[in-house]
């Protein structure tokens, strides 16, 4: 098993969801294999869109995934998919090189400059120490959005308490973790949204100045719904509770759905006036239509 990196563009020519599958060419067959089992990141690369000069990529690592299996594409000659599970994306999104200074070392040359052939391979693998590096980065901060139990929490699946000796690579070992996961959702839905309520459009600090905002799963985690943004929504604790319960939701053109014979008025007049989902400006910020379809399939309106 080894770690990589996947490049993805939501533009592109190949049939990606980077929450569920990877497609790519035979070319890259042998280095996705080497991952089978393992942890890779994802980067999005400047040119976002296919067979275009389109540009505006962030030119950054934005989630990691554990690949678990690879299949032909069989409609498509010389194509496969590499399927991923336990889909996280990071609350900071990680530049490829900061001042002269590389994640990846393959990507700089020796006279320092970036090594664009080695940039052009769309899967490469990184040995563990950079990979690690690039997680820390990306999930910088995550520790605040967790209680000091949640973030000490020691018992694996089996009951048995972890040594106390720290992990050899503590960061990967948390990220199939609940606690870590949903302080990593929560930073990153919060931050999108501006730390407002996207249905009222409240933003209330608490006494310590932290906001009370919560970020909510479109499609519940029980129903394999993903810890990506685009599965996430921010809100305050009474559209949260309305939202999980089908008594609100949201259509696809991001109006703000009601079950009118079921909320009160006093709940309803805490809803924006126009009845539009306040949204983050970048669409891959956004709620996905999968996920918005699912929620509104327990819609009681």
């Amino acid at each position: 098993m080894a770690n990589a990196v996947f490049t993805h563009a939501d533009g592109s020519i190949y049939d990606d969801l980077p929450e569920a599958r990877y497609h790519f060419p035979q070319t890259y067959l042998r280095a996705v294999e080497s991952a089978v089992g393992d942890w890779i990141v994802y980067y999005e690369p400047r040119r976002i869109t296919a067979a275009s000069e389109k540009t505006g990529g962030r030119q950054a690592y934005f989630a990691a995934a554990r690949v678990v299996s690879g299949e032909r594409d069989f409609s498509r000659e010389g194509h496969f998919f590499a399927f991923v599970s336990d889909y996280i994306a990071f609350p900071n999104a990680v530049p490829f090189h900061e001042g002269g200074d590389y994640f990846e070392t393959l990507l700089q040359r020796p006279d320092g400059k970036t090594n664009k052939g080695a940039f052009g391979r769309s899967v490469r693998q990184v040995p563990a120490p950079e990979f690690n590096r690039i997680l820390l980065a990306g999930f910088s901060g995550v520790r605040e959005e967790m209680g000091p139990d949640d973030w000490a929490e020691g018992y694996d699946q089996d009951g048995f308490q972890e040594p106390a000796t720290p992990f050899e690579r503590p960061i990967l070992e948390r990220l199939s973790r609940r606690p870590f996961r949903e302080a990593a959702f929560a930073r990153q839905v919060k931050a999108a949204y501006g730390q407002r309520c996207a249905m009222t459009g409240l933003k209330i600090l608490n006494g310590g100045g932290r906001p009370e905002v919560q970020a909510a799963h479109i499609r519940p985690v029980k129903a394999g719904g993903p810890d990506t943004i685009r599965n996430g929504i921010a809100l305050c604790g009474t559209a949260h509770w309305m939202f999980d319960r089908g008594l609100v939701s949201v259509g696809d053109d991001h109006r703000i759905l009601v079950a009118e014979d079921r909320v009160p008025d006093a709940a309803k007049s805490l809803l924006r006036p126009d009845r539009q989902l306040l949204l983050p400006d970048a669409t891959f910020l956004q709620p996905h239509p999968d996920y918005l379809a699912h929620h509104r399939a327990g819609f009681k309106g």
